[in-house]
Formats: structure tokens, sequence, C-alpha cells
């Protein structure tokens, strides 16, 4: 196919930044409709397309509607986390290859419902979580496969990023973070560090994740939030937010290795992931920016703060040598580009997605799970296995330059 003729569903932030600054950059891909469910929306996404590219978009409220349009074969999902699972599963129905933006399920059901829907049709739905891409993730991947960490005991990484602003201001900038903390308390945002953590540790190729446990801190900060801010809703200074400030979900993986996630969205701090992986050899840590080796660095290990460019020269991942030769582009850094390189790319061959519907539906049910264990006060929870065993002898997998399994 010279072109992908592409559907976006979702035209708020995140996929109003898809479409200018991967949709309208690329050359294989041309965007045909466009779906939200505020029209103000549509209008400026089809005036971008028409400026940059001469496209003439249609546009819908219906994400139905744009998904059975004979002039739509690729369906990307970048609306409200609600929206997610229905609308990939509609598109998978109705024949058309499809990718969602990231973010937990709402019921597990759902997770299952997307695997029954593979394999009745064959169609993949991949999450296009860009931290798989990320440089420093991909550099560590490749340290853990040459098996310079030793064996891998302990991963560690989070979504901690200041959203006060975000959440209290959802009513009047229509976002759909709002809703989700004034109802759930769970771990809302797995997916940025657990999916590169789950490539590391071969989740669904040959280990799994196996239970969980989650608590979550009392919700103060929003409350706190409104307090200091006067453009924020009044009533906010007082009302019963359901999602606690602080979850720490801690997972246990089937060939015995812990994941900790930590979401952080609603107190005062930097940004951080926190991506760590520890072995019997060394780690790597996100926060103090470098790698730690066993008979390498002092007792103290003062002397590998920041040395993570020390590594690079010998570790670097392939896709970010050649995107550094190339030129790094897109958002985040260079990763929202390479994720949706890789989905193309599998797309052309042929082949699997890199992150394939065993992976999204297992990253995605961690939110049901979490919210499950919060409200049985920490209870460990089993984590289905979606691949129905085949996790221990699976040959499936992708074989192309972006590929993230060994």
């Amino acid at each position: 196919m010279e072109k992908y003729r592409v559907g976006v569903i979702g035209l708020g932030g995140r996929g109003m930044g898809h479409v200018h600054g991967i949709m309208t950059e690329r050359d294989d891909v041309i965007v045909t409709a466009v779906c939200d469910v505020y029209e103000d929306r549509i209008a400026k996404a089809q005036k971008l397309c028409k400026e940059k590219k001469d496209w003439d978009v249609a546009g819908t409220t219906d994400y139905r509607a744009l998904i059975e349009r004979d002039d739509v074969d690729v369906v990307f999902v970048f609306s409200a986390w609600e929206n997610h699972f229905p609308a990939a599963i509609y598109a998978m129905n109705c024949g058309k290859q499809v990718a969602m933006e990231v973010g937990g399920a709402y019921a597990l059901d759902d997770c299952w419902e997307l695997v029954r829907t593979y394999e009745r049709t064959g169609i993949h739905c991949m999450m296009l979580e860009n931290c798989c891409y990320d440089r420093n993730e991909m550099m560590v991947m490749r340290m853990v496969r040459e098996g310079i960490f030793g064996r891998i005991v302990h991963c560690e990484g989070g979504y901690q990023h200041d959203l006060r602003e975000e959440i209290s201001m959802g009513a009047e900038n229509r976002h759909y973070r709002l809703r989700n903390y004034q109802n759930r308390c769970c771990e809302n945002y797995p997916t940025h560090e657990l999916g590169p953590i789950a490539k590391i540790l071969d989740i669904n190729r040959g280990n799994r994740m196996v239970t969980l446990s989650s608590m979550a801190s009392g919700a103060f900060g929003l409350n706190d939030y409104a307090q200091k801010k006067e453009k924020v809703n009044p009533d906010f200074k007082t009302y019963r937010f359901a999602q606690g400030d602080i979850v720490k979900t801690n997972i246990k993986c089937a060939n015995g290795e812990l994941i900790t996630l930590t979401l952080d969205t609603t107190l005062p701090r930097n940004y951080s992931r926190n991506f760590t992986v520890r072995g019997t050899n060394g780690y790597f840590s996100e926060n103090c920016n470098g790698v730690y080796l066993e008979g390498v660095h002092g007792e103290w290990g003062h002397d590998f703060y920041n040395n993570v460019k020390e590594y690079r020269a010998q570790y670097e991942h392939p896709v970010w040598h050649k995107f550094e030769v190339e030129g790094v582009k897109g958002g985040h850094g260079g990763m929202d580009w390479l994720v949706f390189d890789a989905y193309f790319e599998a797309l052309t061959n042929g082949d699997v997605p890199p992150i394939d519907t065993f992976d999204t539906a297992a990253w995605a049910a961690i939110t049901p799970l979490s919210e499950l264990s919060i409200l049985n006060g920490g209870q460990p929870v089993e984590i289905p296995d979606f691949t129905r065993g085949m996790w221990t002898h699976r040959r499936d997998k992708n074989h192309g330059f972006y590929a993230l399994d060994k």
C-alpha cells in the first residue's frame, strides 16, 4: 500500500498533537477522516490537514461511522480512556487495522473481549506505548539482553507527574481525567514504565505477570490545590475525590521478578518515570541517570551518577543509533515518532506488531485489577493469562527493525 488511509478518533491534546506532529509529517499516511464528540475540535483538525497537506478530511462525532468508512484502512484511537476498548474492538470487527493510545482498561471483561476479537478476526490491536522506544529504555533493554546486569530481580517505574492543574481544570478544558479522579481509585496510568519493563522481562513470551497488590493513600492534593488557586472550582476545596494521591502496585512474575509501579499525579513534584532495573550484577537508575556495575564502580558508587552517556557508545540500541544519524523528530524527545514507525513497519511487512493484543490486554488490565485490590485493602489479585498458556512456548513475534522481543 502506497499510503495508509487513516481515521483518527479523539482530537484532544494528544490526538491533535499526533495529527500535527506525526500524521501530517509522514509520507506513508493520508488522514481521510477524523472524529471527536466536540465539533470545534473536528473543524480544527480538518483545517490543519487542509493547510499542511491539502487534504479534504471528513468529520464525524460518531466513531462507528468513521470506522465503517470505505476510505479508512487504519484506525487510531486517541480518545478518552473509556472509549479505547469499545472503539478498538469495533474496528477489529469491521476488519480495520487498529492501534490505541495508552491508558488502563475499565473492566477486565474489556481486556478479554479484545483478545477474543483478535482470536476471531486475526487483527491485532497495538497499544502505542511510546516509552518502549525512549532512548534509555531501549539502551537498558539491550544491556539486559546482553547480560550486563546479571539476573534481573526487580524493576520499578511509574507515572510521576504533577497534573493538578490539568485535572482540576478538567471541566473547563474538557479533559477526561477529572471524572476519573472523581469516581475511581486505581493505578489509572500503568503502562509508561510497565511497557518497557514487560519487554525487558519477556512478559507473555517466556514469562508472565501472576499477581498484583495495590494500595492507595488518601486524596488530599486536589483539595489543597483548589484552596491555593482562585481559578479552580471552589467546590473542589472540600470535594471527596476518589483517586488517592499515591498508588503503589507490586506485581509478582512467574520467573520470580518483582515489578513496582507508582502513580503520583496530584502532589507537587518534578516529572519522573523512575525507570529502574535491578540485577545481581548491577542496575540502571533513571533518577540517578546512571548505570552501576559491580566491580566497576566503588563501594559507595558516587561515580555512577550521570554516567549514562559513557555507556551509550557501547550499548546504544540500533533503533536510536539510526534515529540520531537521520535526525530525531516527533514529540516526547522522539519516542512518539518511533512507536508509529514500529506500527507502520509491522503493517507493511504483514508482521505481528511489536506490542501485540496480548500485551495491550495484559498491561491495560492492571488498572481494574488494582482497583479491586485497593478496594480490598491491598489484597493480592490474580492477573489473568491472556495468552491462555501460550506464554511458555510462543513463536509468533515481530521480526522487524523495531522489534522489542528478544
